[in-house]
């Protein structure tokens, strides 16, 4: 007796059945892209990983991999009506990305060489993909961008920023209180907006979650804008509130007891707290399901500019010869304008 077929097919089927030779070739390019590119910048993975792990601002980076691995599934459908191939322009992404970490390298600015790193697994994948695939895929893979530690630079203002607010409403409240920088003088005692109580990783994190959002659940730029503005702005002045809070419940349980509240509510319990409520009021205003963000095939193919785009694609053998000549050349540059080990 013959075996039914669904009508339905899962999104997994769907790509088993269109997992052809093309795709299988691509993956494989892509395979060897990948791992030419993470080999010559093994340092910087290094210390982005060691960043990842210990420290707290960049702790919600090791959540990135997952959540780009789970919009790739996503597409899962959409890319089984794909055929993918090798596209020799995409290793000018390439090349500019590895410049940028020789760069990074060279002046020891760890976030450019980051970025760098990071951007050139990007352009691997472009490359490996084709225009085609990447823009189904297009969501993911800028995604990866978070992988990127970038949030230290914002300490210092948003520590004043947090003063600003914190002393405005010590003196709303009826307690008497002077700012000088960052430090807050009042008749209890003196309190000074230490950079872990700036704010700046309950911030950075927040915007992640943002951008996953509003490129999941919305459809108009006009809500995406309004979306991202409130995970910005909205942690900000609740990070000042809760620090005119410790000064105010210091002055009337004491400075030891207010410590001790702050260093419990001052966690995750906070950041959920601000994560629930503006998803709260955002819910209303969800236009989509996640399953249904990014381009379509329909979508790709209405691109007229697609055809001319597609004119420099290439047999896989010239973007693996790109990535690893590319690699090579970029190492041997590297040695020469910051020496040091490689890898």
């Amino acid at each position: 007796m013959p075996h039914e077929v669904s009508a339905n097919p899962s999104p997994f089927s769907r790509l088993l059945v269109g997992f052809s030779p093309t795709w299988r070739t691509s993956l494989g390019v892509m395979l060897i892209g990948v791992v030419a590119v993470m080999t010559i910048a093994a340092r910087e993975w290094a210390e982005m990983a060691h960043q990842w792990w210990n420290i707290d601002t960049y702790t919600h980076v090791l959540m990135v991999p997952i959540i780009v691995g789970w919009l790739v599934v996503l597409r899962i459908g959409a890319l089984a009506k794909f055929s993918p191939r090798p596209w020799w322009p995409g290793l000018v992404l390439v090349g500019c990305a590895l410049t940028l970490w020789i760069v990074g390298r060279a002046t020891g600015i760890n976030i450019v060489a980051h970025a760098g790193a990071v951007g050139a697994v990007q352009g691997v994948v472009v490359t490996a993909l084709g225009p085609r695939a990447s823009l189904a895929l297009a969501l993911p893979i800028a995604f990866a961008t978070f992988l990127i530690p970038i949030g230290d630079e914002f300490i210092a203002p948003l520590q004043s920023i947090t003063a600003d607010i914190a002393v405005a409403l010590t003196i709303w409240s009826g307690i008497p209180a002077v700012i000088d920088g960052i430090y807050i003088d009042t008749p209890i005692g003196l309190f000074v907006v230490a950079e872990a109580c700036s704010g700046v990783k309950f911030l950075v994190a927040m915007i992640t979650l943002a951008v996953l959002v509003a490129f999941t659940r919305f459809e108009s730029w006009t809500r995406r804008g309004l979306f991202m503005l409130a995970a910005i702005v909205v942690p900000i002045i609740a990070n000042g509130i809760r620090a005119w809070g410790t000064i105010y419940i210091a002055q009337s349980q004491g400075v030891e007891f207010a410590a001790g509240f702050d260093h419990i509510f001052y966690g995750w319990i906070f950041f959920a707290v601000v994560v629930v409520a503006i998803l709260s009021v955002a819910w209303q205003f969800f236009e989509r399901e996640p399953e249904d963000a990014g381009w379509t095939a329909q979508d790709v193919a209405a691109f007229g500019w697609l055809p001319r785009l597609e004119r420099g694609s290439s047999a896989p053998i010239v973007a693996i010869a790109g990535f690893v000549g590319l690699t090579i050349l970029a190492a041997i540059i590297a040695a020469i304008v910051a020496p040091g080990p490689l890898g």
